[in-house]
C-alpha cells in the first residue's frame, strides 16, 4: 500500500536504518544539508510528493519526487528502501499517475532492486558518476579570460550549450537566482561554459563544456577557478564519470578529492 505523506518524523528510524546500509544508501542524503533539503523540507514543497509503501502497516519504502507537472517531468530526490516490492509497486504508482512523464532516477550504484525495476521499464542509464569535494585551497594561475554571463553573448552561448539535458540554455539563464553562469572567452568569442548553483552551503556545476579546438589548453581550469572564488566560503562538489581518469587528476590539482562510497548512476525513463 502507498500513502502520501504529510510528516515523516515516526519514520526517521527506518530512514536512518536503510540510509546506513551501503548497499541501500542514498546519494542525495550523504550529509546533513542534503538530508535537510532533499527528505526533512521536502513536504513543505507542494512541487514535492513523498510517498510510503507498506506492508501490513508497516514501513518498507519512503520515497521524494519532484512532480513538474507542466513540463511532465519527475525527479527522484530520495529512494530509500531494501525492499523488492516496495521498488515495484512505486514504479507501478508512477506509471498510472504520471503517463508519459519522462523521469530521472538517480540512485546508489549498489542498489541492484532498483536497478532491476529501472531496467524492467525500459530505462536508459549514464555511466557511474565519482562524487569530488572540495577541500582544498589551491592556487592556481593561469592567462585565460573567463567572465561572468553577458546577455551580449547569449546568442553565442545558447547555440553551444547541451541540448540533451533538463536545464537547457534557456531555463538556466531564466534561473539567475540559481545559476551562476561561466564563460571562457577568446578573440571575443565564446569558447566554453560552466553553469554552477550558487545560493547553496554547498554548490555544484551542472554542465561543463569547452569546444573541442580549445580541450587542453586549459580553459576548463581556469573557468573552475573563477567558480571556487566566486563561491568562496562555501562548499562546492562536482559528479564525473568514473572512467574520466585525466579530467579526475585535473580536479584534484584544484583541490578535489573523492568522496568514496558516495558514487551515484543516474537512469532516465519515459513512464
Amino acid at each position: 500500500m502507498i500513502k502520501i505523506l504529510s510528516n515523516i518524523d515516526s519514520y526517521m528510524t527506518f530512514v536512518h536504518e536503510v540510509n546506513s546500509d551501503p548497499q541501500f544508501s542514498e546519494p542525495m542524503l550523504s550529509n546533513e544539508k542534503q538530508l535537510q533539503r532533499n527528505l526533512l523540507d521536502a513536504v513543505k514543497n507542494p512541487a514535492n510528493k513523498v510517498l510510503g509503501v507498506f506492508i501490513d502497516d508497516i514501513i518498507v519504502g519512503l520515497f521524494v519526487f519532484l512532480i513538474l507537472e507542466e513540463e511532465s517531468y519527475i525527479e527522484m530526490l530520495v529512494g530509500l528502501s531494501k525492499n523488492e516490492e516496495a521498488y515495484a509497486e512505486i514504479m507501478q504508482y508512477l506509471k498510472r499517475n504520471y503517463r508519459g512523464y519522462g523521469a530521472d532516477f538517480v540512485y546508489n550504484p549498489q542498489n541492484h532492486l532498483l536497478q532491476k525495476n529501472l531496467s524492467n521499464a525500459n530505462a536508459s542509464f549514464e555511466i557511474e558518476q565519482q562524487k569530488m569535494i572540495l577541500v582544498n585551497d589551491i592556487e592556481y594561475k593561469h592567462t585565460k579570460e573567463v567572465i561572468l554571463y553577458h546577455p551580449r553573448y547569449k546568442e553565442q552561448y545558447i547555440a553551444m550549450h547541451n541540448k540533451e539535458v533538463y536545464w537547457t540554455a534557456e531555463k538556466v539563464i531564466d534561473a539567475q537566482d540559481r545559476f551562476r553562469i561561466i564563460l571562457a572567452i577568446e578573440n571575443d568569442e565564446v569558447v566554453g561554459y560552466i553553469d554552477i548553483t550558487y545560493q547553496y552551503d554547498e554548490n555544484e556545476p551542472y554542465d561543463i563544456f569547452v569546444k573541442e579546438e580549445h580541450r587542453g589548453s586549459g580553459y576548463e581550469e581556469a573557468m573552475l577557478v573563477k567558480a571556487i572564488e566566486l563561491n568562496k566560503p562555501r562548499g562546492m562538489m562536482l559528479l564525473i564519470d568514473v572512467d574520466r581518469f585525466s579530467e579526475i587528476t585535473m580536479y584534484e590539482s584544484l583541490g578535489f578529492v573523492k568522496a568514496e562510497k558516495e558514487n551515484s548512476i543516474t537512469a532516465h525513463v519515459v513512464l
